[in-house]
């Protein structure tokens, strides 16, 4: 089933999650809704307080990315990038390290809104899979980027708050825009307040 998507201004996006167990009713259920939410909208993630729920759960498949991963380092090294298709619970980083870099980043929430975000190269994750298999995980590349995307998404945090300080002010009115349901998306939003 697919599910509405939390815009910009819902509280759920701005609160710390919660940890499950795996008792959590119909937890199956959420993560397959999850998926056919994220692919209907085209994305290469979600996070489960962008469908409403203050959970510490997220799915990521980076394979549409593997094509442009492919593009960008061709002509730099042979390719090393293998993309990746999990689901996280639970996750907690242990640490992020490597040298910043710069990527565009959009959000599912967010919509029709991008902007350059600084990154570690690398983050090494604690996560129990769909299931409750534990793991400790290191990714990188683009891999590292949209599971650090996400899992900022269970801390509260989101990618405009990353923004420097002059790309936050040109967007602010844009970011107020969805806040009261004035935008639109190819994907079914829920907005905090419509005016």
């Amino acid at each position: 089933m697919i599910l509405p998507i939390y815009a910009y201004g819902q509280p759920v996006l701005k609160k710390v999650a919660e940890e499950i167990t795996p008792d959590y009713p119909e937890l199956k259920k959420l993560i397959e809704d999850m998926w056919e939410t994220m692919y209907q909208a085209d994305g290469v993630g979600i996070a489960a307080p962008q469908v409403g729920l203050g959970i510490r759960l997220f799915v990521v498949d980076t394979h549409p990315h593997e094509e442009e991963e492919t593009d960008e380092k061709e002509e730099k090294e042979p390719l090393k990038y293998v993309p990746i298709k999990k689901v996280f619970i639970n996750a907690q980083k242990i640490e992020e390290t490597g040298k910043e870099w710069t990527f565009e980043e959009g959000c599912l929430s967010i919509p029709d809104i991008r902007g350059d975000v600084d990154r570690p190269e690398i983050i090494r994750l604690r996560y129990f899979d769909e299931n409750f298999v534990e793991h400790e995980e290191t990714f990188d590349s683009l891999n590292a980027r949209v599971v650090q995307h996400e899992y900022d998404h269970t801390e509260g945090v989101l990618f405009t708050e990353l923004l420097k300080p002059i790309k936050k002010q040109l967007i602010k009115r844009k970011l107020d825009k969805i806040r009261i349901g004035q935008c639109k998306a190819d994907y079914k939003l829920k907005f905090a307040n419509r005016r």
